[in-house]
C-alpha cells in the first residue's frame, strides 16, 4: 500500500476503471473543530466519489465514520444498499466538532469496528479495502501503528490533506556559557525541522545565533526545501562570546528577519513564530522588544536551561505559559511534544468603515467585504475579536470587541448594518475614537496581553479634518493599520495612515463595481433593434420600421462588418432575425421592410431585456461581445413596462451592452433613463412618426468610443540557464509595458518569475500607473534557482494571478493574455496546465530561444503561430511587434460556453437524425444512400469514428447507438437495411432534445467528456411543427456541431437556427440531389471548429478537492419562491427571508444545476430576480440578505400565480421547463387570499409545477391545500419564526419528487398493474390522461420519483413502449405472463408487472 502523505493526488477516476468484484470504500472525515468552515467542502467532495462508484448492483459498498478527539460512524459498510441512501445521508452531515485531533486512535477505531464481517466488510470474499482520510491538520496522537495494522489487513489508504504554512526562526543563545550546551540545541533544532512541511509556499525555517550581538545564519528565504535546511542546520558551529544581550537579540529578529525581504510573509497572514533557546539571565532589557514582537504577532517560545531567569522568560514568551524549562540543553527532548501543542495567536481587528454620503452605492460591497474577512477569522474559540465602527462627521460603534463571541453572532450583525450617511467625512476623528473607545480593554481590546491590534480602514473620500496625529497615536498604541481607499480617496492621505507603505499594495478598490472595459473594433458593431410590438404601438409601427430601415441605410453591413438583429415584444419577446442571419445591408433591409407589428399585452419590458441578453447577445446568436465588438441595443418604446426593469437593465450593462432608449409621451422618462446606459442615452420623441428628428443624436451616440483593455500576466524564466540574459528580457517587458494604456486603468500589468517554483514579482492589481510598473520592472532581480518547472508555474498562475483577488478581470470579459519567455524545456509536464489556462479564456504567447523546446512551447500556447523563437534573449527587440500584432489581432473567447480544451481531431462521435416523416417516403432511399456514402470515408471503430442514426417524425426513434457497432462493414450493413419510419407531425425540436439526452450520452457511446468532436447531421424535409430554439442551442452549448441539409420543403432560417452556425446550413432541391452537397458536408467536417465540454483537467499535484470530477450532471431544478409581502406579514418578514438564504444554501447554483426565483406580493406581484437573473450562490443570497418588504393590500394569491405562470416559469424569465428541468414553486403565505386561487394554482400544475405551500396561523390551511400539488405539500406554522422547524420536511419533500432527468439512468417514475381502476385513479393527478391505463404510447407524467424497493421496481430503463415508460424488460414480462385467475389479461394491451405477494401495487403505485 502507498504510504500516507498528506496532499497526495486521489483521482477518483480510478474507481470507474476496475470491474466487478467492487470495493468496500470507508472515507475518514476530520471533524475537528478546525474543519468547520472547510466541512461542507468535504461532504461534497465524498458525494461527488460516491456518485462514480456501483452501489446499486452492490458492486460498491460505503461507510462514513466522522472524528475528532474519538471516532463516530456515520453509517456503516452494510448500512445502505444503494446509492440515493448514501448520498441522501452525506448530503445531511453535520460537523462533529470537538479537539484534539487524535487521527490515530481513529485508524485503530476503523481496524477494530470498522472493517470487519459484522460491519459489512467483504475483506474475508478478497473484496478491495479502500480508505480515504481527509484531515485538516496534525494529528495529536502517533498514527504510526494503528497505520501499519491497517496496512497488514490489505487496507489501500489514501490521505488528502490540507496545506498549512508557518514561518518559524530559531534564535539560539551562542554565548561562552552554551558551549558544551550546544550540539543538543543543535540536535533539538533538527528534530523539530524534520517534522515540518518545509517549502516556498509551506512551512519556512531561519536560525539566528546570538551574544554580545546577533548573526543570521540563514534567513526565512535562503532555503526551499527541508533537506537544505537540515544540511545548514548539520553544519552550525558555535559562535560563542558575552556578554549575553537577550533584548538586543529579540529587536534584531524583529527588525531584520521578521521581514518581507528576509522571507516573512507576516502581511500575507502566515503565522509567525520565534523559539529562543536560553542558558542565562539577559545582560540587557528584554520589556520594550519582546512587547514590540508580541504586538507584530510573533508568538514567542521561550526556553531557557537552570540559568535562565524564569521570570524573565515569561515576559518574552507570547504567553507565560509558553515559557518551558528544562535543566540541560541535553533534556530538550522532553519538550519537544509541549512545543508542537502550542497554538498561534489571535488579533482583534476592528473595521472603521466610511458611511458618509458619497459611499451609499458602495456600502454594501463594503459590507461583504466585511464578510468575507471575518469568515476566515478564529473567533468561536476566543482567538480573534471583531469590532465594526462607521463613521462620516462622527463615529458610530456598531459592535465593540467584547460585544460579541462567536462568529455567527458577528456575521448576522454585519449583514443587516444600515449605511449611515452624513457629511462631511472626519477620518481624523474617527481614528481619534478608536484610540479612546475602541482599542481600550473596557471595549474589549486584549493590547495589554501582547494581543495583535489592527484596523482596517475601508474608505471613500479624502478626510476633511487632519489624520496625522490621531495615525501616529494609534501607531504608537502598537494598532497595525492598513487603509483601502477608492479611486476617490487621497493616497497620499491613506499611506500617512496606514504603518507601512507596503499595506498600500491594497489601496484599489476592492469594493466598488468597476464599468467592465473591452477591446474596440471601432470598425465594427453589433447592433440590435427592440421594437415595442404591443397593442399600444399599431399605428406608430411603420414609422418604427423607416426608423430602423434608415439606421440600417448608414450601417457597413458585413459577417466582419457591423451585424443587425430585430426583436419584437409585448407580453414576451420574439425574434425577428438574428445577429447572424444575415451577412448583407440588403437582406437586413428586405427583412426590415417585411416586419410585421406583432399586438399583445402587457407590454413586459423587464421580461425583454432580460431575453435579449440571454437570447441574442450570445456568441451562438452572432455576438461578437467576447472579441471585443462593441454591443448596442436600441429599444423603441411606447408606454410604461408592466413588470420591473432595474434588474435586467444592470444586467445588459455590466455585460457590456451600451443601451439607447427612445421613447414617446406614453413612455416613462424616468424608466428609460434607469433602462439607458447613461440618463443622457434616453432619447424622447412626442410620437413615433417624429423619429427622424432623433436620427442625428443618435448617430453620434452610437460613434462614442468605449476604452479597450487587457490583463497582460508575464512569466520570466528566472532559472540559472538565463541569468546573462535576464537584463534582456527585462528590457523587453519595459518596451511592452510602454505600449500599454496602464494610467486609464484600460490595461493591468502582473510580473512573475519562476524556475523550480513561481515567485510574484507584482499582480495585476499591485500598481494603478505605468510608472509604478516601469519602476518595478527596471529593479527586478533574477532569481536562480532548478529544475525549470513551467508546468507548475503555469498550474501557479491559474490558481493565483488570473483571480479576481489578484486583479483579474476575466470574469467582466476583459481578454486575459499571458507572455512567456523561456530559455531552456520544462522538466515537469506543462499539458493540464496549459490547457486549464486555455479553459479559462487566456491567450498565451510563448517566446523561447535556441535552448527552449519549440514543441513544447506550441503545446503551450492557444496556438503554434503564437509560439515564437529567438537565438537570445538579446533578440526579443526581433519579435516585438510580430507580438503586439497577434495579440492585437487574436480573437479571445473567454466563452464558458466554449472552453478550449485538447481535441482528438483523429476520431469523431457522428450521429445522423433522419426526417423519417410520411413526407420524406420517396426520398428515403436517397437519404439512405447518402449516409452509406459519407460512411465510407469514414475511419470506423472502437477507438476511431463512431456512427449512430436517429430517425423521426412525431418522436424519435434509435437505429443505432454509437456504441453498437465497431466496424464500418456492420455500420453499413444496418443503414443499407433502414427501413422508412412515418409518421407525422414533423417535431424537429423534440427530435433535437432526445439525440442530446439520450444519444450524445456516456452510456450510448458518446466520448464527448473525452473531449472527441461530436457531430449531428440532420437531414430534415419539412418545417418542424414545435419549437426547435431551445433544444439547438442546448446541443450547442453541449458542444455538438449541428450541420443541418434540408430540401425546398424545409425552412432555411429554421435550418440556421438549429445549425452550429448559419453556414452549416446546406441545401439542395430533393433529396435525391444530396450528392452535390458531399463534397460541401465533407469540408465542413474537416474543419469544424469543435467545441468539447467544459470538463475541469485533474492536474498533477493539485489535490482532488479543488475539482469537480468528470461525472454525469445531477438534474437541477427552477425554485420560485413566493413571498406574501402585504401589510400583515411586515413584523414577519424576515424571518421569511432568513427562511430563504437557508433554503438557498442548499442548493447547487454555482455549477448552473439549480436556479432561483424570488417574487414578492400583495394586491400585485414584484419579481426581486428572474430564474436567469443571477448564476452564483453569492449574488443570490447578496441580494435576499437585502429584500425590502413590499407592504400594501389585499393579498391576492390567484393574481400572483397567475402572474408566475406568465412571466417567471417561463424560458425568456430563465425557466428551463422546456427541457425538463424540475419547477418547484415555494409559496410563504401569511393570510387568506381575497381572490380565487383554483385557476391559476391549476394552470401552474398543469404547467408541471411542483408547489408547496407554508402558512401561518392565520393563513387558510385548506386553501394552501388546493394550491398545493398534495395536501401534504401544505405545511403550518404558528409564526414565520418558525419556519426552521419545516425547512427539513420542506426539503426531504422537493427531493422525494424531483425527477432525475439524466439521460444516462433514467428514473423510472412510478409503478401500474393492469387494473384500469388503478390507472384512472392515480394518473389523472399525474399525466392529466385519464385514458393512459389503455394507451400504447408512452405517457409524459409529472414528477414523481421513485423510491421504492422490489423487484417489479428494480430495473432502470429507457422508456420505451408501454404504459408509463416502462421499458423492454417490462414488455418482455407483459408477453410472457399469462392470464391467472383473479388478474385480468392483457388483452387491452395495457401492462401487467409482477408484484410480490401480498403487495397492493396500486398503493405501491401511489406512495411511490
Amino acid at each position: 500500500s502507498p504510504p500516507i502523505r498528506q496532499g497526495q493526488h486521489v483521482d477518483p477516476a480510478k474507481w470507474r476503471k476496475r470491474k466487478a468484484p467492487g470495493k468496500d470504500v470507508v472515507f475518514l472525515l476530520d471533524g475537528s473543530d478546525s474543519t468547520r468552515s472547510g466541512f461542507p467542502a468535504m461532504r461534497d467532495f465524498v458525494q461527488r466519489v460516491v456518485e462514480t462508484l456501483s452501489v446499486d448492483d452492490n458492486k460498491d459498498r460505503v461507510s462514513v465514520v466522522q472524528y475528532s478527539r474519538d471516532p463516530a460512524v456515520q453509517f456503516y459498510l452494510n448500512t445502505y444498499t444503494t446509492k440515493a441512501e448514501i448520498l441522501d445521508t452525506v448530503r445531511g452531515l453535520r460537523h462533529k466538532g470537538g479537539r484534539p485531533l487524535n487521527t490515530g486512535a481513529a485508524l485503530q477505531y476503523l481496524g477494530d469496528n470498522v472493517f470487519t464481517a459484522s460491519a459489512g466488510s467483504r475483506r474475508p470474499e478478497g473484496v478491495p479495502q479502500v480508505l480515504i482520510l481527509l484531515s485538516g491538520g496534525r494529528s495529536f496522537d502517533s498514527v504510526d501503528a494503528p497505520a501499519s495494522a491497517l496496512k497488514q489487513l490489505g487496507v489501500l489508504i489514501f490521505a488528502i490533506g490540507t496545506r498549512s504554512a508557518d514561518n518559524i526562526v530559531f534564535l539560539l543563545d551562542g554565548s561562552d556559557s552554551t558551549r558544551y550546551g550546544f550540539p543538543a540545541m543543535r540536535e533539538f533544532v533538527e528534530r523539530v525541522v524534520e517534522k515540518l512541511n518545509v517549502g516556498q509556499n509551506k512551512d519556512r525555517v531561519s536560525v539566528v545565533q546570538y551574544s554580545r550581538d546577533a548573526e543570521v545564519n540563514f534567513y526565512l528565504n535562503t532555503y526551499t526545501t527541508r533537506e537544505d535546511v537540515l544540511d545548514s542546520v548539520r553544519g552550525l558551529k558555535h559562535r560563542g562570546g558575552r556578554p549575553l544581550n537577550t533584548g538586543a537579540a529579540l529587536q534584531y529578529v524583529r527588525d531584520n528577519v521578521f521581514t518581507n525581504s528576509s522571507g516573512s510573509r507576516r502581511l500575507q497572514g502566515v503565522p509567525q513564530m520565534l523559539i529562543l533557546l536560553n542558558g542565562g539571565r539577559s545582560f540587557d532589557n528584554v520589556d520594550t522588544p519582546a512587547s514590540a514582537l508580541k504586538q507584530q504577532g510573533v508568538v514567542v517560545i521561550g526556553i531557557g536551561t537552570r540559568g535562565s531567569d524564569k521570570s524573565e522568560l515569561q515576559k518574552i514568551s507570547y504567553d507565560p505559559s509558553y515559557a518551558l524549562s528544562v535543566t540541560e540543553f541535553t533534556d530538550l527532548p522532553s519538550v519537544q511534544e509541549q512545543l508542537s501543542s502550542r497554538k498561534a495567536p489571535g488579533k482583534d481587528v476592528v473595521f472603521l468603515l466610511d458611511g458618509s454620503d458619497s459611499t451609499r452605492s458602495g456600502f454594501p460591497a463594503m459590507r461583504d467585504f466585511v464578510q468575507r474577512v471575518v469568515e476566515t477569522l478564529s473567533v468561536d474559540d476566543n482567538k480573534d475579536r471583531v469590532s465594526v465602527v462607521q463613521y462620516s462627521r462622527d463615529p458610530a460603534v456598531q459592535f465593540y470587541l467584547n460585544t460579541y463571541t462567536t462568529k455567527a453572532e458577528i456575521l448576522d450583525t454585519v449583514r443587516g448594518l444600515r449605511h449611515k450617511g452624513g457629511r462631511p467625512l472626519n477620518t481624523g476623528a474617527a481614528l481619534q475614537y478608536l484610540g479612546d473607545n475602541v482599542f481600550t480593554a473596557s471595549a474589549g481590546s486584549r493590547r495589554p496581553e501582547g494581543v495583535p491590534q489592527v484596523l482596517i480602514l475601508l474608505s471613500g473620500g479624502r478626510s476633511f479634518d487632519s489624520v496625522d496625529a490621531p495615525a501616529s497615536a494609534l501607531k504608537q498604541l502598537g494598532v497595525l493599520i492598513f487603509a483601502i481607499g477608492t479611486r476617490s480617496a487621497d493616497s497620499r492621505q491613506l499611506q500617512e495612515i496606514s504603518n507601512d507603505p507596503i499595506a498600500q499594495s491594497l489601496k484599489r478598490c476592492l469594493f466598488f463595481l468597476s464599468s467592465c472595459l473591452f477591446s474596440v473594433d471601432t470598425a465594427k458593431k453589433d447592433i440590435v433593434f427592440l421594437l415595442d410590438g404591443s397593442d399600444s404601438t399599431r399605428y406608430g409601427f411603420p414609422a418604427m420600421r423607416e426608423f430602423v430601415e434608415r439606421v440600417v441605410e448608414k450601417l457597413n453591413v458585413g459577417q466582419n462588418k457591423d451585424r443587425v438583429s430585430v426583436v419584437q415584444y409585448s407580453r414576451d419577446a420574439e425574434v425577428n432575425f438574428y445577429l447572424n442571419t444575415y451577412t448583407t445591408r440588403e437582406d437586413v433591409l428586405d427583412s426590415v421592410r417585411g416586419l410585421k407589428h406583432r399586438g399583445g399585452r402587457p407590454l413586459n419590458t423587464g421580461a425583454a431585456l432580460q431575453y435579449v441578453r440571454d437570447n441574442v447577445f450570445t456568441n451562438s446568436s452572432g455576438s461578437r461581445r467576447l472579441q471585443g465588438v462593441p454591443q448596442m441595443l436600441i429599444l423603441l418604446n411606447g408606454g410604461r413596462s408592466f413588470d420591473n426593469v432595474d434588474t435586467p437593465a444592470s444586467a445588459l450593462k455590466q455585460q457590456g451592452v451600451v443601451v439607447i432608449g427612445i421613447g414617446t409621451r406614453g413612455s416613462d422618462k424616468s424608466e428609460l433613463q434607469k433602462i439607458s446606459y447613461d440618463p443622457s442615452y434616453a432619447l424622447s420623441v412626442t410620437e413615433f412618426t417624429d423619429l427622424p428628428s432623433v436620427q442625428e443624436q443618435l448617430s453620434s451616440v452610437m460613434m462614442e468610443r468605449k476604452a479597450p483593455g487587457k490583463d497582460v500576466v508575464f512569466l520570466l524564466d528566472g532559472s540559472d540557464s538565463t541569468r546573462s540574459g535576464f537584463p534582456a528580457m527585462r528590457d523587453f517587458v519595459q518596451r511592452v509595458v510602454e505600449t500599454l494604456s496602464v494610467d486609464d486603468n484600460k490595461d493591468r500589468v502582473s510580473v512573475v518569475q519562476y524556475s523550480r517554483d513561481p515567485a510574484v514579482q507584482f499582480y495585476l492589481n499591485t500598481y494603478t500607473t505605468k510608472a509604478e510598473i516601469l519602476d518595478t520592472v527596471r529593479g527586478l532581480r533574477h532569481k536562480g534557482g532548478r529544475p525549470l518547472n513551467t508546468g507548475a508555474a503555469l498550474q501557479y498562475l491559474g490558481d493565483n494571478v488570473f483571480t479576481a483577488s489578484a486583479g483579474s478581470r476575466r470574469p467582466e470579459g476583459v481578454p486575459q493574455v499571458l507572455i512567456l519567455l523561456s530559455g531552456g524545456r520544462s522538466f515537469d509536464s506543462v499539458d493540464a496546465p496549459a490547457s486549464a489556462l486555455k479553459q479559462l479564456g487566456v491567450l498565451i504567447f510563448a517566446i523561447g530561444t535556441r535552448s527552449a523546446d519549440s514543441r513544447q512551447l506550441q503545446e503551450i500556447s492557444n496556438d503554434p503561430s503564437y509560439a515564437l523563437s529567438v537565438s537570445e534573449f538579446t533578440d526579443l527587440p526581433s519579435v516585438q511587434q510580430q507580438l503586439q500584432s497577434s495579440v492585437e489581432a487574436v480573437v479571445i473567447d473567454a466563452s464558458p460556453e466554449s472552453p478550449t480544451v485538447t481535441v482528438d481531431t483523429a476520431k469523431k462521435d457522428i450521429v445522423f437524425l433522419l426526417d423519417g416523416s410520411d413526407s420524406t417516403r420517396y426520398g428515403f432511399p436517397a437519404m439512405r444512400e447518402f449516409v452509406e456514402r459519407v460512411v465510407e470515408k469514414l475511419n470506423v471503430g472502437q477507438n476511431k469514428d463512431r456512427v449512430s442514426v436517429v430517425q423521426y417524425s412525431r418522436d424519435a426513434e434509435v437505429n443505432f447507438y454509437l456504441n453498437t457497432y465497431t466496424t464500418r462493414e456492420d455500420v453499413l450493413d444496418s443503414v443499407r437495411g433502414l427501413k422508412h419510419r412515418g409518421g407525422r407531425p414533423l417535431n424537429t425540436g423534440a427530435a433535437l432534445q432526445y439525440v442530446r439526452d439520450n444519444v450524445f450520452t456516456n452510456s450510448s457511446g458518446s466520448r464527448r467528456l473525452q473531449g472527441v468532436p461530436q457531430m449531428l447531421i440532420l437531414l430534415n424535409g419539412g418545417r418542424s411543427f414545435d419549437n426547435v430554439d431551445t433544444p439547438a442551442s442546448a446541443l450547442k452549448q453541449q458542444g455538438v456541431v449541428v450541420i443541418g441539409i434540408g430540401t425546398r420543403g424545409s425552412d432555411k432560417s429554421e435550418l440556421q437556427k438549429i445549425s452550429y452556425d448559419p453556414s452549416y446550413a446546406l441545401s439542395v432541391t430533393e433529396f435525391t440531389d444530396l450528392p452535390s452537397v458531399q463534397e460541401q458536408l465533407s469540408s465542413v467536417m474537416s474543419t469544424v471548429p469543435v467545441r468539447a465540454p467544459s470538463v475541469t483537467p485533474i492536474v498533477p499535484g493539485k489535490k482532488v478537492t479543488d475539482f469537480y470530477l468528470p461525472k454525469r450532471k445531477a438534474p437541477g431544478k427552477d425554485v420560485v419562491f413566493l413571498l406574501d409581502g402585504s401589510d400583515s406579514t411586515r413584523s414577519g418578514f424576515p424571518a421569511m427571508r432568513d427562511f430563504v438564504q437557508r433554503v438557498v444554501e442548499t442548493l447547487s447554483v454555482d455549477d448552473n444545476k439549480d436556479r432561483v426565483s424570488v417574487v414578492q406580493y400583495s394586491r400585485d406581484p414584484a419579481v426581486q430576480f428572474y430564474l436567469n437573473t443571477y448564476t452564483t450562490k453569492a449574488e443570490i443570497l447578496d441580494t435576499v440578505r437585502g429584500l425590502r418588504h413590499k407592504g400594501g393590500r389585499p393579498l391576492n394569491t390567484g393574481a400572483a400565480l397567475q402572474y408566475l405562470g406568465d412571466n417567471v416559469f417561463t424560458a425568456s424569465a430563465g425557466s428551463r421547463r422546456p427541457e425538463g428541468v424540475p419547477q418547484v414553486l415555494i409559496l410563504l403565505s401569511g393570510g387568506r387570499s381575497f381572490d380565487s386561487v383554483d385557476a391559476p394554482a391549476s394552470a401552474l400544475k398543469q404547467l408541471g409545477v411542483l408547489i408547496f405551500a407554508i402558512g401561518t396561523r392565520s393563513a387558510d390551511s385548506r386553501q394552501l391545500q388546493e394550491i398545493s400539488n398534495d395536501p401534504s405539500y401544505a405545511l403550518s406554522v404558528s409564526e414565520f419564526t418558525d419556519l426552521p422547524s419545516v425547512q427539513q420536511q420542506l426539503q426531504s419533500s422537493v427531493e422525494a419528487v424531483v425527477i432525475d432527468a439524466s439521460p444516462e439512468s433514467p428514473t423510472v417514475t412510478g409503478m401500474l398493474t393492469s387494473t384500469a381502476s388503478c390507472c384512472s385513479e392515480r394518473l389523472p393527478d399525474l399525466c392529466g390522461e385519464t385514458q393512459c391505463g389503455t394507451k400504447q404510447r408512452p405517457c409524459l407524467c409529472g414528477p414523481v420519483q421513485q423510491r421504492c424497493r422490489g423487484q417489479f421496481l428494480s430495473e432502470h430503463v429507457h422508456h420505451k413502449r408501454g404504459c408509463f415508460g416502462f421499458g423492454q424488460r417490462a414488455e418482455t414480462q407483459r408477453r410472457q405472463t399469462p392470464s391467472t385467475p383473479g388478474q385480468p389479461s392483457n388483452t387491452s394491451g395495457t401492462t401487467s408487472l409482477q408484484t410480490p405477494p401480498g403487495v397492493d401495487a396500486c398503493k405501491v403505485f401511489h406512495r411511490c
